[in-house]
């Protein structure tokens, strides 16, 4: 019989998943960082040729260019993080994304840096993320006991959305200091999360379903996502609400065409979705949420779209920065929930696809929503695109409240035991 859930041992205190803590939030800031900041070149660089609309138009095409590969690759990598080491993949990926920020720091410093490139190294970012993303969140389970999984699956989420967030704050304070310390210490987080995975040894692997061919555990996947109502609502949420609201992606059109603040005020709207992200992870490390998780998902999705709507809308400078940290705390409550919601109620030997197939929303609303984000303001502008994006974010989470009562019933993480099913 395993331990009583309180006399579990926390996550933390296991040497393993301390490493792959440390690993995987400095590897997500380094690469949530290194994507505003390319926005920021591009953007930079497209304005001294382009109008805002058509600047504005090419910068959410980087979105579109890292989307592409994870959508092409997402039937494999699933199959790959329950097939092979995960510790060897997120390694792999690791080690190339050092490489690639270091070469973009080398050409910002000799001044040769073009879109060409820029857009290049897009799409190889996209490429590692695909491989990592599925093997870092099937790794986590793997280093603690059955009994500290709900804690080690909450303490993950929050690192990974930590650094998401936290990610562009980071990013866009050291670029307004300078280009060459931005690519610097984002290459020097890339090689502390390499050597932070290489300190995990050897951990159980889920068994290998010989009886299934490759392309059958592939479609295992998708299925189980479809069938299970509750992972179902939480993924395609996230998705519709991000794909339509985000704002990150037109920071820079706002910082210098119209708010007018330049790469110093560029910094600081970049902070401001971190520190109310900071703010959430704190609190759900001393007071974890336990009741009433739905319904909390979907309160914090209506709240993260109201403050994109006022971001949008506003014209004074600290109000906009004040809605940006009201939209990152927000935000930390719903990737939390869902997180949670979809490790706990997924079973180890299919986390690597259901992890592949969530990575694909996540990167759908995350990147495509940067791709949507230009197109909608090379038609209507900057201001109007968040507006109504984050009118249709509300309308959206109302919707799925309705279709999938699932998510607005669901109390705790704990997925229901058989006789309750």
């Amino acid at each position: 019989m395993g331990l009583p859930v309180s006399d579990a041992p926390h996550p933390l205190t296991i040497a393993y998943f301390r490493a792959y803590f440390v690993s995987r939030l400095l590897a997500t800031i380094a690469i949530s960082a290194q994507a505003i900041i390319i926005g920021w070149q591009v953007y930079g660089i497209a304005r001294e040729t382009m109008d805002i609309r058509e600047a504005a138009f090419l910068l959410g095409m980087i979105g579109l260019v890292q989307f592409v590969p994870l959508f092409l690759l997402t039937p494999v990598v699933g199959l790959v993080a329950d097939t092979f080491d995960r510790r060897v993949i997120v390694r792999a990926t690791t080690a190339l994304l050092t490489i690639n920020a270091a070469v973009l720091g080398v050409l910002t410093w000799a001044g040769d840096l073009t879109l060409p490139f820029l857009f290049g190294a897009a799409v190889f970012v996209g490429i590692a993320r695909a491989f990592s993303g599925p093997a870092f969140s099937a790794l986590a389970p793997n280093l603690v006991p059955r009994e500290s999984l709900p804690t080690a699956i909450a303490v993950s989420s929050i690192a990974w959305q930590t650094g998401t967030i936290v990610g562009p704050s980071i990013g866009g304070v050291l670029y307004a200091i300078h280009p060459d310390v931005a690519y610097v210490t984002i290459s020097g987080m890339f090689l502390a999360a390499l050597l932070a995975i290489f300190m995990i040894g050897r951990v159980p692997q889920p068994p290998v379903q010989k009886d299934r061919r490759p392309i059958h555990r592939v479609i295992d996947g998708f299925n189980y996502v479809r069938n299970n109502r509750l992972v179902l609502a939480a993924i395609t949420l996230d998705l519709f609400v991000v794909l339509l609201a985000g704002a990150t992606a037109l920071l820079p059109v706002f910082a210098r065409d119209i708010l007018h603040v330049g790469a110093d005020g560029f910094g600081l709207l970049a902070a401001g979705m971190g520190i109310g992200a900071t703010a959430g992870s704190l609190w759900f490390s001393i007071r974890p949420m336990k009741r009433n998780v739905g319904t909390k998902m979907l309160g914090a999705v209506v709240i993260f779209a109201l403050a994109i709507l006022t971001f949008g809308l506003s014209k004074w400078f600290w109000l906009s920065f004040g809605a940006l940290i009201v939209a990152g705390a927000a935000d930390m409550v719903s990737v939390y929930v869902r997180q949670s919601l979809i490790q706990l109620h997924t079973p180890d030997e299919m986390r690597g696809r259901v992890g592949a197939v969530s990575a694909l929303t996540i990167s759908a609303s995350n990147e495509l929503g940067e791709a949507e984000s230009g197109l909608m303001a090379s038609l209507l502008g900057p201001v109007g695109a968040v507006v109504l994006g984050g009118v249709a974010a509300i309308a959206i989470t109302l919707a799925w409240s309705r279709l999938f009562p699932e998510l607005r019933r669901a109390k705790t993480f704990d997925p229901p035991s058989p006789s309750t099913a």
